[in-house]
């Protein structure tokens, strides 16, 4: 069902973070993607890699680079306007975070980072997440908003207030709904990269920012235990 980070790495104080992958891929080649990220950002992480409730109903992008299985999180039409399955995704994931959680954040890609930046916006609805805590931090990348209305209505009606860090793409086809997004959340920390729609590689500039991020969110989660 999902997977975790080297558990004799794991102590008290550090942030658990489920991790959503990205559509028609999955938790082990999220993983492999985030484990190029340097040892010193990932030692500070308690993450945990989820696989998406549906198996992959068409050809996955990643195909010929990833190996299968592929799973999506929610279907959708051309228009990204009519979802079909959502609500069994929000209980899969609300179920998998009684199971594996407590969780602190969530960290997502592509079509897990718009499940991300609109779950906390549906968690206050109490349309998703009633029964777990409340989501403190995000880590979205590649992200976009829900255009589905009836979703997006409820999602964005007030700002994103939890601390986010958000890495976007200058050639990412999502970059202009990726800014939207940041555009909606009150303490957005940006990091821009030169790639497309991918996980980016952290330089050292990169890292400092993103080290802060997360002593910042450790904190954070530390006072509201």
């Amino acid at each position: 069902m999902g997977s975790e980070g080297d558990v004799g790495m794991i102590a008290g104080r550090k942030p658990r973070i489920l991790c959503l992958h990205g559509f028609r891929t999955s938790a082990e080649i999220l993983k492999k993607q985030i484990y190029r990220w340097p040892e010193s950002l990932l030692q500070k992480l308690d993450l945990v890699f989820a696989d998406a409730p549906f198996p992959s109903k068409g050809k996955s992008d990643v195909e010929g680079i990833f190996d299968p299985p592929y799973y999506e999180w929610f279907q959708f039409n051309k228009e990204f306007t009519e979802y079909t399955n959502f609500d069994e995704c929000l209980k899969y994931i609300e179920d998998f975070m009684i199971g594996y959680g407590p969780f602190d954040g969530l960290l997502g890609f592509s079509q897990g980072a718009i499940l991300s930046g609109g779950l906390l916006g549906l968690q206050e609805k109490g349309v998703a997440l009633s029964k777990v805590p409340k989501v403190k931090f995000l880590i979205i990348i590649g992200g976009a908003k829900f255009r589905a209305p009836w979703v997006a209505e409820k999602a964005y009606s007030s700002p994103i207030s939890c601390p986010s860090l958000h890495f976007l793409g200058e050639t990412d086809f999502l970059r202009p709904y990726g800014v939207e997004l940041i555009e909606s959340c009150v303490e957005p920390v940006v990091i821009k990269h030169p790639k497309g729609h991918t996980i980016p590689r952290i330089d050292d500039d990169n890292l400092k920012t993103a080290t802060r991020f997360i002593e910042r969110v450790q904190k954070l989660c530390e006072n509201q235990k």
